[in-house]
């Protein structure tokens, strides 16, 4: 009787491994998830859920290994690359949206405002932190979590188990970094141009009147232009963070398609 359930659980246990070990290094690098304040608890839990979730689509395309062999170890590796490069895909989003807080931050001054993050250990600008608020918000509300889980169902037909690695082109995703860069000066691009119009406008004013303190009211100025342009990009915001969102899932269709 135990030399027979034995390996059942073992081939069970298989089954189940493979897209843990996918899913739980996809949960790494996505946004959010894979945020150092979510536990360590919280994000296995999540991906043994979804490793359940996906086992019946999963369990007729492997084939059984020893568990202590180096084809085990290999198929591991393979599924944590898996996993990364979707997760890294999913990032692109969140972090045009971070570029864009940057560039924002250091057009309108507001650069100096440096907020310590004791979190992270690391310490970041006050609108840098505002977009990446905006980002996680409009993560949820746009439902882009449930798409999640519809790339790691979609990714198990795309990249079998034992099967992934002749088909993973890892270019497609480094050919799509320069569109990130793109979208977030694209989105600052208001907040520039108008702090350029101002920088602009006391440079006249300093050279007709060179006895002002224009550097001084220059500073106020530009911030406070930076701000209204920025209370009037909000509203705009949602909508092309959906367009960044399409374009990611774009690329990682086409991924899967190879």
């Amino acid at each position: 009787m135990e030399q027979g359930l034995y390996p059942f659980l073992l081939h069970w246990l298989q089954l189940l491994w493979w897209p843990f070990a996918r899913t739980m290094a996809l949960l790494a690098f996505a946004p959010i998830f894979g945020d150092a304040t979510v536990p360590m608890r919280v994000r296995v839990i999540l991906a043994l859920t979804l490793a359940v979730v996906a086992l019946p689509s999963v369990a007729p395309q492997v084939t059984p290994v020893n568990a202590l062999s180096l084809t085990a170890v290999a198929l591991t590796l393979e599924q944590i690359a898996i996993g990364a490069v979707l997760g890294l895909g999913l990032q692109f989003a969140a972090t045009a949206l971070n570029i864009f807080g940057f560039l924002s931050a250091s057009q309108t001054s507001l650069a100096m405002a440096m907020l310590n993050d004791p979190v992270h250990g690391s310490s970041s600008d006050a609108l840098s932190l505002l977009a990446l608020l905006l980002g996680m918000l409009l993560f949820f509300l746009l439902d882009v979590h449930l798409l999640v889980t519809g790339i790691l169902a979609a990714s198990f037909d795309a990249w079998p188990v034992g099967q992934s690695l002749a088909r993973l082109q890892l270019q497609t995703v480094a050919y799509n970094v320069g569109w990130v860069f793109a979208a977030a000066f694209l989105l600052a691009t208001p907040i520039i141009f108008s702090a350029m119009l101002v920088q602009l406008g006391f440079g006249f004013m300093a050279r007709i009147s060179p006895s002002l303190n224009i550097f001084a009211l220059g500073f106020s100025v530009v911030t406070l232009f930076g701000l209204a342009m920025l209370a009037f990009m909000l509203r705009h915001i949602p909508a092309h963070y959906l367009q960044m969102t399409q374009r990611t899932l774009d690329m990682l269709t086409q991924l899967m398609k190879g």
